[in-house]
Formats: C-alpha cells, sequence, structure tokens
C-alpha cells in the first residue's frame, strides 16, 4: 500500500519560515519524482517545487525562497519555506510519480498571518 504523508504545516507569521516533510512509503522511493503542490481557496493546485535525482524545479511563487530537498535513505522529500507571505497560504500536497504510477499525500495546511 502506497502512502505519502505530509507534515510540518501549520500557522506562521509574514517573513517567517517552515519546513514541509512527506514520508513515503510502499514504492521505491529514489526513482520517483518527487514534488510539492499547493492549493489556496477558490483557485487551481499548482507546482511549488519537483525534485528527482539531483535536479530540481520551481513554480515561479517559489523561487528564491523555497527549497526542495530529498533523503532517499529516509523516503522523504522536503519543502523549506522561507519569507513566507500571506498569499502563500494554502494545503500543501506532496506528489510521488514515475510513468504511469501518481500518488498523493492528504495535504498539510499551511497559514501566513499575522
Amino acid at each position: 500500500q502506497v502512502q505519502l504523508v505530509e507534515s510540518g504545516g501549520g500557522l506562521v507569521q509574514p517573513g517567517g519560515s517552515l519546513r514541509l516533510s512527506c514520508v513515503a512509503s510502499g514504492i521505491r522511493f529514489s526513482m520517483y519524482t518527487m514534488s510539492w503542490h499547493r492549493q489556496a481557496p477558490g483557485k487551481q493546485r499548482e507546482l511549488v517545487a519537483a525534485i528527482i535525482s539531483g535536479l530540481t524545479n520551481y513554480g515561479d511563487s517559489a523561487k528564491g525562497r523555497f527549497t526542495i530537498s530529498r533523503d532517499n535513505g529516509k523516503n522523504t522529500v522536503y519543502l523549506q519555506m522561507n519569507s513566507l507571505k500571506p498569499e502563500d497560504t494554502a494545503v500543501y500536497y506532496c506528489n510521488g510519480r514515475y510513468g504511469v504510477h501518481d500518488y498523493w499525500g492528504q495535504g498539510t495546511q499551511v497559514t501566513v498571518s499575522s
């Protein structure tokens, strides 16, 4: 059974930082492209960042502020988020993709507010 379990979300003030984690089980983690996506109320889900091997890709909203990384030994992908803004408020989802295999976590809420 495949599971992606996110953690690390919460309430943070503008300018603050959060680190999200996603632990995967039931997949050959190192072979998967892992990514973070987010969805704000009333908006479409959007790519935040993706990582495969040593290659990373960032959505425009994340460039310069967020960093994606992975630890294949721990089957975990991280998203370090700095300089958070109120517009970063959303549910953040972890995704793992390899060929036709495409799995999502349940999401973790990030709220940026003073």
